[in-house]
């Protein structure tokens, strides 16, 4: 099922059918559309520390998460490396990233607090939302190549199961829009690193097209959460490819570095 679009006062984000509409819990992954940002960064930029006046991300914030239903102040982010680092995050996190400092690295988050948002990055990357509807928790995962041959995925939900008895099979899981096989053209190591990561399995989501190859990054995140033991209908993929829509996202590929970020946020909520 595709994701659904939402728009505010001309903020749009989206959606994943898997966790739309779950009681206690709120998500969202941001497009480049509906803030306050100025070029390049034009105009929902919610990467921090990326050259954009402060003030406009910190207002990006307030309006997105407004929009989703959570304290902007309360939000925590990730420090990302591309590695494997996951970090489990209490009420003493909140606000950094964007009110503190993190003094922390951290591709992917997890907690089973309440009013914690979770928020990790993108401008091509994988950015993976995963809830466990049983246990009560929520994760929040950056997957780029890196992370993903390295098995960002595998220690997010291994995470998940010893710090909250999480079972696989319980987590619901949402696969952000991200660079799709079109647009990411490598060498022969991303699929060097993907083969030795994930075998034969990684075959159908690499393709050779002349001298260079095209890898389909969300469809080997998906692999990895199958091979962790999540049901497959209970993984979403937004099938957006952040490359070919820079009416919506930002791109690296594309952009380069005078771009902004854009984040997907997942928490969960007081009265449930």
């Amino acid at each position: 099922m595709p994701f659904d679009f939402h728009e505010q006062n001309g903020l749009t984000w989206l959606t994943a059918p898997q966790l739309e509409g779950r009681p206690g819990l709120t998500h969202g992954f941001s497009t480049r559309r509906g803030c306050v940002s100025a070029p390049p960064f034009d105009t929902l930029n919610l990467g921090v520390g990326r050259g954009d006046d402060p003030g406009a991300v910190a207002e990006n914030y307030r309006r997105f998460c407004g929009a989703l239903g959570v304290d902007a102040r309360r939000a925590v982010l990730s420090k990302q490396i591309h590695e494997t680092t996951v970090r489990r995050c209490t009420a003493g996190d909140a606000g950094k990233g964007l009110l503190r400092e993190r003094d922390y690295t951290a591709d992917a988050l997890i907690t089973d607090e309440p009013d914690l948002p979770l928020v990790v990055f993108s401008a091509d990357c994988g950015i993976i939302l995963l809830y466990d509807p049983v246990r009560r928790a929520v994760g929040a995962a950056h997957a780029g190549w890196r992370g993903c041959a390295g098995g960002i995925l595998r220690n997010t939900v291994e995470s998940m199961v010893r710090a909250f008895g999480s079972r696989p099979r319980d987590l619901l899981a949402a696969i952000g829009p991200c660079i799709g096989q079109c647009c990411f053209e490598t060498d022969g190591d991303v699929p060097e690193a993907m083969t030795g990561a994930l075998g034969d399995d990684a075959a159908p989501y690499l393709e050779r097209r002349g001298a260079k190859w095209h890898v389909d990054l969300a469809g080997l995140n998906r692999q990895w959460l199958l091979r962790c033991g999540l049901q497959p209908e209970h993984i979403g993929t937004a099938g957006l490819c952040t490359g070919c829509r820079p009416d919506l996202f930002w791109s690296h590929r594309k952009m380069g570095n005078a771009r902004g970020a854009q984040v997907a946020l997942i928490a969960l909520t007081e009265g449930c």
